[in-house]
């Protein structure tokens, strides 16, 4: 998938990486520190991080469509380059929430040792903030080197794409 309605899919896809990994990570960060979120928010947030799985690698194979359409740029190397960053984070992220998950499943069925629920909560709760935090941060990266490409480059304005 290039294009869609006429458009490239990663101009439009991408709108779809840039709210998604965000609230992601807030719904991690929210069922990692306080209970009661987790109750309502895990599962939601697990089935956006799968989401977030299958769509990042669509949307970076796009880009590397839309690369080849539109030529050799610094600008846009250097936004490819991060992008390429971007399935790894989101798997990062994924398996945040999936131990957020687990560590939610297991207090509930009473699996860890109610002495040691806090210590393993504060160890989660410190490893789904950094992923998340970490998770933001590269997709502000990524968007904001791929918005520079376009704008202060003005890449698309000499773009033909094809009718198919």
């Amino acid at each position: 998938m290039t294009l869609i309605g006429g458009l490239p899919a990663h101009v439009l896809l991408v709108h779809a990486i840039v709210v998604l990994v965000p609230l992601v990570a807030l719904g991690v960060v929210l069922s990692a520190l306080w209970p009661v979120a987790r109750v309502r928010l895990v599962w939601p947030t697990l089935v956006l991080a799968v989401v977030l799985l299958v769509l990042t690698p669509v949307t970076t194979d796009a880009g590397e469509w839309l690369e080849q359409q539109l030529g050799e740029s610094p600008r846009i190397e250097t936004h490819a380059d991060l992008g390429e960053t971007m399935p790894w984070v989101v798997i990062a992220l994924f398996v945040a929430a999936l131990l957020v998950a687990a560590v939610h499943v297991l207090i509930a069925r009473e699996r860890i040792p109610v002495a040691r629920v806090r210590i393993v909560t504060v160890i989660v709760a410190v490893v789904a903030v950094i992923i998340a935090v970490g998770a933001v941060v590269q997709v502000y990266r990524v968007g904001e080197s791929g918005s520079r490409a376009v704008w202060e480059a003005g890449s698309y304005t000499h773009l033909t794409l094809p009718t198919t």
